[in-house]
Protein backbone atom coordinates (compact mmCIF):
# COMPACT_ATOMS: atom_id res chain seq x y z
CA UNK A 1 0.00 0.00 0.00
CA UNK A 2 1.23 3.54 -0.64
CA UNK A 3 1.43 5.42 2.68
CA UNK A 4 2.78 8.60 1.22
CA UNK A 5 1.41 11.60 1.65
CA UNK A 6 2.40 13.13 -1.47
CA UNK A 7 1.87 12.47 -5.35
CA UNK A 8 -0.60 12.61 -7.64
CA UNK A 9 -4.15 12.39 -7.71
CA UNK A 10 -3.89 10.51 -11.55
CA UNK A 11 -2.11 7.32 -9.63
CA UNK A 12 -4.65 7.33 -6.45
CA UNK A 13 -7.37 4.95 -6.70
CA UNK A 14 -8.95 5.23 -3.70
CA UNK A 15 -11.81 2.78 -3.72
CA UNK A 16 -8.60 0.38 -4.20
CA UNK A 17 -6.61 1.72 -1.26
CA UNK A 18 -9.81 1.05 1.09
CA UNK A 19 -10.22 -2.18 -0.18
CA UNK A 20 -6.55 -3.36 0.30
CA UNK A 21 -5.88 -1.62 3.65
CA UNK A 22 -9.45 -3.84 4.81
CA UNK A 23 -7.90 -6.83 3.69
CA UNK A 24 -5.56 -6.82 6.13
CA UNK A 25 -8.32 -7.29 8.64
CA UNK A 26 -4.82 -5.11 10.97
CA UNK A 27 -6.48 -2.24 11.00
CA UNK A 28 -4.65 1.43 11.66
CA UNK A 29 -2.78 -0.32 14.52
CA UNK A 30 -1.11 -2.87 11.33
CA UNK A 31 0.17 0.21 9.47
CA UNK A 32 1.97 1.50 13.03
CA UNK A 33 2.92 -2.25 13.95
CA UNK A 34 4.62 -1.81 10.04
CA UNK A 35 6.54 1.13 11.06
CA UNK A 36 4.37 3.57 8.77
CA UNK A 37 5.97 7.28 8.87
CA UNK A 38 3.35 9.02 7.20
CA UNK A 39 -0.35 8.13 7.13
CA UNK A 40 -2.03 6.99 3.77
CA UNK A 41 -4.04 9.28 1.87
CA UNK A 42 -7.10 7.36 2.55
CA UNK A 43 -6.66 9.08 5.90
CA UNK A 44 -6.31 12.65 5.14
CA UNK A 45 -8.97 15.05 5.37
CA UNK A 46 -10.22 17.12 2.60
CA UNK A 47 -8.37 19.94 1.64
CA UNK A 48 -11.61 22.32 2.43
CA UNK A 49 -12.16 20.94 5.88
CA UNK A 50 -8.36 21.43 6.71
CA UNK A 51 -8.68 25.27 5.95
CA UNK A 52 -12.08 25.40 8.12
CA UNK A 53 -10.54 23.93 10.62
CA UNK A 54 -8.32 27.42 11.28
CA UNK A 55 -11.60 29.19 11.52
CA UNK A 56 -12.95 27.22 14.22
CA UNK A 57 -11.38 27.97 17.23
CA UNK A 58 -10.33 25.62 20.42
CA UNK A 59 -11.53 27.24 23.89
CA UNK A 60 -10.25 26.86 27.43
CA UNK A 61 -13.55 26.11 28.68
CA UNK A 62 -14.85 23.19 31.14
CA UNK A 63 -17.71 20.51 30.53
CA UNK A 64 -19.98 20.35 33.25
CA UNK A 65 -18.53 17.92 36.66
CA UNK A 66 -21.56 16.30 38.60
CA UNK A 67 -20.44 15.03 41.59
CA UNK A 68 -22.83 12.30 42.76
CA UNK A 69 -21.83 11.70 46.19
CA UNK A 70 -24.97 11.80 48.48
CA UNK A 71 -27.52 10.92 46.27
CA UNK A 72 -29.06 9.44 48.56
CA UNK A 73 -29.91 12.16 50.74
CA UNK A 74 -33.10 14.10 49.04
CA UNK A 75 -31.83 17.36 48.74
CA UNK A 76 -28.66 16.37 47.63
CA UNK A 77 -30.88 14.56 44.85
CA UNK A 78 -32.62 17.79 44.12
CA UNK A 79 -29.76 19.33 43.35
CA UNK A 80 -27.92 16.86 41.20
CA UNK A 81 -31.58 16.77 39.38
CA UNK A 82 -30.77 20.53 38.43
CA UNK A 83 -27.34 19.88 37.70
CA UNK A 84 -27.89 17.03 35.35
CA UNK A 85 -30.87 18.72 33.33
CA UNK A 86 -28.94 21.96 33.49
CA UNK A 87 -25.97 20.59 31.83
CA UNK A 88 -28.09 18.42 29.04
CA UNK A 89 -29.69 21.39 28.04
CA UNK A 90 -26.65 23.93 27.66
CA UNK A 91 -23.95 22.12 26.75
CA UNK A 92 -25.30 18.08 26.25
CA UNK A 93 -22.44 16.53 27.51
CA UNK A 94 -21.43 16.44 31.43
CA UNK A 95 -18.48 14.30 33.70
CA UNK A 96 -20.09 12.31 36.92
CA UNK A 97 -17.62 11.33 39.56
CA UNK A 98 -18.53 9.64 42.58
CA UNK A 99 -20.70 7.37 40.69
CA UNK A 100 -20.85 3.93 42.57
CA UNK A 101 -18.33 2.24 40.25
CA UNK A 102 -15.09 1.72 41.34
CA UNK A 103 -12.05 2.62 39.73
CA UNK A 104 -10.48 -0.67 39.88
CA UNK A 105 -13.85 -1.93 37.48
CA UNK A 106 -12.73 1.54 35.43
CA UNK A 107 -9.29 0.28 34.84
CA UNK A 108 -9.74 -2.81 34.08
CA UNK A 109 -11.62 -2.25 31.42
CA UNK A 110 -9.48 0.11 29.57
CA UNK A 111 -7.10 -2.58 29.93
CA UNK A 112 -9.49 -5.50 28.53
CA UNK A 113 -9.57 -3.24 25.68
CA UNK A 114 -6.08 -2.64 25.25
CA UNK A 115 -5.60 -6.30 25.40
CA UNK A 116 -7.66 -7.11 22.70
CA UNK A 117 -6.39 -4.87 20.61
CA UNK A 118 -2.61 -5.61 21.15
CA UNK A 119 -3.06 -9.47 21.52
CA UNK A 120 -1.83 -12.04 18.55
CA UNK A 121 -2.92 -10.35 15.02
CA UNK A 122 -4.05 -13.78 13.72
CA UNK A 123 -6.56 -13.85 17.21
CA UNK A 124 -7.82 -10.67 16.72
CA UNK A 125 -8.71 -11.06 13.10
CA UNK A 126 -10.98 -14.00 13.79
CA UNK A 127 -13.11 -10.97 15.16
CA UNK A 128 -12.62 -8.74 12.22
CA UNK A 129 -16.23 -8.43 10.05
CA UNK A 130 -18.53 -5.09 8.36
CA UNK A 131 -21.44 -7.50 9.35
CA UNK A 132 -23.61 -4.79 11.65
CA UNK A 133 -25.67 -7.70 12.79
CA UNK A 134 -23.30 -9.13 14.05
CA UNK A 135 -23.17 -9.26 18.17
CA UNK A 136 -19.43 -8.87 18.35
CA UNK A 137 -17.08 -7.65 16.10
CA UNK A 138 -13.56 -5.77 15.16
CA UNK A 139 -13.55 -3.32 12.74
CA UNK A 140 -11.56 -0.07 11.42
CA UNK A 141 -13.99 2.40 10.54
CA UNK A 142 -17.97 1.22 9.67
CA UNK A 143 -18.20 3.56 7.36
CA UNK A 144 -14.94 2.96 5.55
CA UNK A 145 -16.15 3.16 2.01
CA UNK A 146 -18.71 6.17 2.89
CA UNK A 147 -16.28 8.54 4.34
CA UNK A 148 -14.50 11.24 2.98
CA UNK A 149 -11.34 10.35 5.00
CA UNK A 150 -11.18 7.35 7.03
CA UNK A 151 -10.35 8.16 10.69
CA UNK A 152 -7.07 6.79 13.02
CA UNK A 153 -8.56 4.35 14.91
CA UNK A 154 -9.65 0.75 15.17
CA UNK A 155 -13.01 -0.43 16.66
CA UNK A 156 -14.33 -3.19 18.94
CA UNK A 157 -18.33 -4.07 19.24
CA UNK A 158 -20.66 -5.55 21.84
CA UNK A 159 -23.89 -4.75 20.57
CA UNK A 160 -27.09 -6.65 22.19
CA UNK A 161 -28.85 -5.91 18.11
CA UNK A 162 -32.17 -7.92 18.84
CA UNK A 163 -30.42 -9.46 22.42
CA UNK A 164 -31.01 -8.24 26.18
CA UNK A 165 -27.71 -9.44 26.54
CA UNK A 166 -24.35 -10.48 24.55
CA UNK A 167 -23.24 -14.41 24.63
CA UNK A 168 -20.66 -14.82 26.98
CA UNK A 169 -19.06 -17.24 24.83
CA UNK A 170 -18.95 -15.03 21.81
CA UNK A 171 -16.67 -12.09 23.94
CA UNK A 172 -13.22 -12.71 23.30
CA UNK A 173 -11.77 -14.41 26.50
CA UNK A 174 -8.82 -12.00 26.82
CA UNK A 175 -10.97 -9.14 28.64
CA UNK A 176 -14.47 -11.40 28.41
CA UNK A 177 -14.93 -11.22 32.84
CA UNK A 178 -13.63 -7.26 33.05
CA UNK A 179 -16.39 -6.72 30.04
CA UNK A 180 -18.84 -8.18 31.69
CA UNK A 181 -18.61 -6.72 35.25
CA UNK A 182 -18.10 -3.35 33.40
CA UNK A 183 -21.36 -3.53 31.43
CA UNK A 184 -23.42 -4.93 34.83
CA UNK A 185 -22.10 -1.53 36.62
CA UNK A 186 -23.06 0.66 33.34
CA UNK A 187 -26.39 -0.38 33.30
CA UNK A 188 -27.01 0.24 36.95
CA UNK A 189 -25.54 3.34 36.66
CA UNK A 190 -28.06 4.34 33.67
CA UNK A 191 -31.18 3.45 35.54
CA UNK A 192 -29.97 6.38 37.63
CA UNK A 193 -29.06 8.28 34.80
CA UNK A 194 -32.71 7.69 33.15
CA UNK A 195 -34.15 8.30 36.77
CA UNK A 196 -32.44 12.14 37.10
CA UNK A 197 -33.50 12.94 33.32
CA UNK A 198 -37.16 11.91 33.58
CA UNK A 199 -37.29 13.70 37.15
CA UNK A 200 -35.39 16.92 35.17
CA UNK A 201 -38.30 16.94 32.20
CA UNK A 202 -40.78 16.87 34.98
CA UNK A 203 -42.09 13.06 34.06
CA UNK A 204 -42.34 10.04 36.49
CA UNK A 205 -39.15 8.80 37.78
CA UNK A 206 -39.47 5.48 35.71
CA UNK A 207 -40.60 7.65 32.73
CA UNK A 208 -37.57 6.82 30.39
CA UNK A 209 -36.91 3.33 32.01
CA UNK A 210 -40.35 2.18 30.90
CA UNK A 211 -40.36 3.45 27.11
CA UNK A 212 -37.44 0.64 27.17
CA UNK A 213 -34.78 3.56 26.34
CA UNK A 214 -31.99 0.98 28.02
CA UNK A 215 -33.33 -2.12 26.76
CA UNK A 216 -30.55 -2.79 24.38
CA UNK A 217 -27.24 -1.23 24.10
CA UNK A 218 -24.05 -1.52 22.63
CA UNK A 219 -21.25 -1.00 23.73
CA UNK A 220 -17.78 0.57 21.00
CA UNK A 221 -14.49 0.24 22.32
CA UNK A 222 -12.10 2.31 20.37
CA UNK A 223 -8.42 2.56 20.31
CA UNK A 224 -6.24 5.18 18.47
CA UNK A 225 -2.92 4.37 17.45
CA UNK A 226 -0.16 7.01 18.14
CA UNK A 227 -0.53 9.33 15.01
CA UNK A 228 2.75 10.31 12.69
CA UNK A 229 0.60 13.40 10.69
CA UNK A 230 -2.24 14.44 13.52
CA UNK A 231 -2.80 17.64 11.88
CA UNK A 232 -3.76 15.43 8.71
CA UNK A 233 -6.08 13.28 10.04
CA UNK A 234 -8.83 12.78 12.95
CA UNK A 235 -9.22 10.01 15.42
CA UNK A 236 -13.22 10.45 14.92
CA UNK A 237 -15.03 13.13 12.73
CA UNK A 238 -17.10 15.37 13.61
CA UNK A 239 -20.66 13.76 15.13
CA UNK A 240 -23.59 12.83 17.10
CA UNK A 241 -24.48 10.25 18.89
CA UNK A 242 -27.39 7.75 17.61
CA UNK A 243 -28.76 6.89 20.75
CA UNK A 244 -30.55 7.69 23.31
CA UNK A 245 -27.93 8.43 26.00
CA UNK A 246 -24.04 7.70 26.11
CA UNK A 247 -21.77 6.72 28.92
CA UNK A 248 -18.35 7.24 27.73
CA UNK A 249 -15.21 5.86 29.60
CA UNK A 250 -11.82 7.48 28.62
CA UNK A 251 -8.34 6.88 29.82
CA UNK A 252 -6.15 10.17 30.47
CA UNK A 253 -4.53 10.74 27.73
CA UNK A 254 -7.36 13.54 26.20
CA UNK A 255 -8.57 14.08 22.50
CA UNK A 256 -12.28 13.94 22.97
CA UNK A 257 -13.77 17.58 22.02
CA UNK A 258 -17.09 18.99 22.44
CA UNK A 259 -18.67 21.44 20.02
CA UNK A 260 -20.14 24.21 22.09
CA UNK A 261 -21.28 27.85 20.58
CA UNK A 262 -19.13 27.11 17.37
CA UNK A 263 -16.47 26.26 19.64
CA UNK A 264 -14.69 23.23 20.19
CA UNK A 265 -13.63 22.25 23.82
CA UNK A 266 -11.52 19.84 25.07
CA UNK A 267 -13.19 17.14 27.65
CA UNK A 268 -10.27 17.13 30.15
CA UNK A 269 -9.49 13.55 31.64
CA UNK A 270 -10.55 13.20 35.01
CA UNK A 271 -9.35 10.08 37.01
CA UNK A 272 -12.03 7.80 37.85
CA UNK A 273 -14.77 9.84 35.76
CA UNK A 274 -17.20 9.15 33.10
CA UNK A 275 -18.58 11.08 30.29
CA UNK A 276 -22.30 11.53 29.62
CA UNK A 277 -23.61 13.06 26.74
CA UNK A 278 -27.25 13.10 25.18
CA UNK A 279 -28.07 10.60 22.10
CA UNK A 280 -30.04 12.53 19.21
CA UNK A 281 -32.93 10.11 20.37
CA UNK A 282 -32.81 11.96 23.43
CA UNK A 283 -33.00 15.33 21.75
CA UNK A 284 -35.88 13.78 19.40
CA UNK A 285 -38.13 12.67 22.60
CA UNK A 286 -37.22 15.67 24.54
CA UNK A 287 -38.68 18.09 21.15
CA UNK A 288 -35.50 19.62 21.32
CA UNK A 289 -34.90 20.65 25.22
CA UNK A 290 -31.93 18.44 25.77
CA UNK A 291 -29.53 18.68 23.46
CA UNK A 292 -27.28 15.79 21.30
CA UNK A 293 -23.98 17.86 19.94
CA UNK A 294 -21.51 17.55 17.97
CA UNK A 295 -18.27 15.65 19.09
CA UNK A 296 -14.93 14.66 17.79
CA UNK A 297 -11.32 12.84 19.02
CA UNK A 298 -8.67 14.58 17.56
CA UNK A 299 -5.45 12.50 16.63
CA UNK A 300 -2.28 12.05 18.80
CA UNK A 301 1.17 11.81 18.60
CA UNK A 302 1.19 10.39 21.77
CA UNK A 303 -0.99 6.61 22.22
CA UNK A 304 -2.20 4.51 22.27
CA UNK A 305 -5.87 6.12 23.77
CA UNK A 306 -7.89 3.88 25.03
CA UNK A 307 -11.93 4.34 25.23
CA UNK A 308 -15.13 2.78 25.38
CA UNK A 309 -18.46 4.15 24.69
CA UNK A 310 -21.79 2.83 25.88
CA UNK A 311 -24.64 3.44 23.79
CA UNK A 312 -28.06 3.11 25.24
CA UNK A 313 -30.05 2.13 22.29
CA UNK A 314 -33.59 0.70 22.82
CA UNK A 315 -35.16 -1.94 20.41
CA UNK A 316 -34.24 -1.60 17.26
CA UNK A 317 -36.65 -4.59 16.47
CA UNK A 318 -40.06 -3.22 18.00
CA UNK A 319 -42.94 -1.60 15.91
CA UNK A 320 -42.77 1.16 18.68
CA UNK A 321 -43.25 4.74 17.41
CA UNK A 322 -41.02 6.96 19.11
CA UNK A 323 -41.60 11.06 18.88
CA UNK A 324 -41.65 14.05 21.08
CA UNK A 325 -43.09 12.63 24.62
CA UNK A 326 -46.85 13.65 24.86
CA UNK A 327 -46.31 15.01 28.17
CA UNK A 328 -43.98 17.82 27.24
CA UNK A 329 -46.33 18.92 24.24
CA UNK A 330 -48.56 22.18 24.59
CA UNK A 331 -50.14 24.94 22.29
CA UNK A 332 -47.22 26.99 22.50
CA UNK A 333 -44.61 23.43 22.31
CA UNK A 334 -46.06 21.57 19.27
CA UNK A 335 -43.70 18.72 18.22
CA UNK A 336 -41.11 19.16 15.78
CA UNK A 337 -40.08 15.72 14.98
CA UNK A 338 -42.47 12.79 13.40
CA UNK A 339 -42.72 9.66 15.04
CA UNK A 340 -40.11 6.99 13.54
CA UNK A 341 -39.36 3.41 14.67
CA UNK A 342 -35.73 2.51 15.80
CA UNK A 343 -34.67 0.39 12.86
CA UNK A 344 -35.67 2.98 10.40
CA UNK A 345 -33.40 5.13 12.32
CA UNK A 346 -30.85 3.31 13.01
CA UNK A 347 -30.53 2.22 9.00
CA UNK A 348 -30.74 5.85 8.07
CA UNK A 349 -27.75 6.51 10.16
CA UNK A 350 -25.75 3.55 9.18
CA UNK A 351 -26.19 4.32 5.19
CA UNK A 352 -24.15 7.47 5.79
CA UNK A 353 -21.06 8.67 6.81
CA UNK A 354 -20.24 9.20 10.40
CA UNK A 355 -19.98 13.23 10.21
CA UNK A 356 -22.95 13.73 7.68
CA UNK A 357 -25.69 11.58 9.63
CA UNK A 358 -27.76 13.19 11.49
CA UNK A 359 -31.83 13.47 11.80
CA UNK A 360 -32.88 16.65 10.67
CA UNK A 361 -34.79 14.53 8.04
CA UNK A 362 -37.52 13.65 10.90
CA UNK A 363 -38.30 17.36 11.72
CA UNK A 364 -42.22 18.16 11.18
CA UNK A 365 -42.45 21.30 8.15
CA UNK A 366 -43.94 24.12 9.86
CA UNK A 367 -43.76 22.48 13.99
CA UNK A 368 -46.36 19.97 13.18
CA UNK A 369 -48.16 21.11 10.14
CA UNK A 370 -48.82 17.69 8.06
CA UNK A 371 -46.68 14.85 8.27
Amino acid sequence: MDVCTNGSQLDYDRVKELEAFDATKAGVKGLVDLGTKAIPKIFIRPPEELVQELSTPCVKLEVPVINFEGIDCKDRYNEVVEQVIDAAENWGFFQVINHGISSKVLDNMLQGIRSFFEQDAEVKKNFYSRDMTKQVKYMSNYDLYNSRAANWRDTFVVDTYNFDHPDPNELPEICRDTMLDYFNQVLKLSDVLLELLSMGLGLEPDYLKEIECNKQWASVNHYYPACPAPELTLGTSKHTDPAFLTVLLQDQIGGLQVLHKNQWVDVQPIPGALVINIGDIFQIISNDKLKSVYHRVIANQVGPRISSAFFLKGVSSSSKLYGPIKELLSEKNPAIYREFTLDAFYAHFYSRPLDDAGFEYLKIQNHGVGR
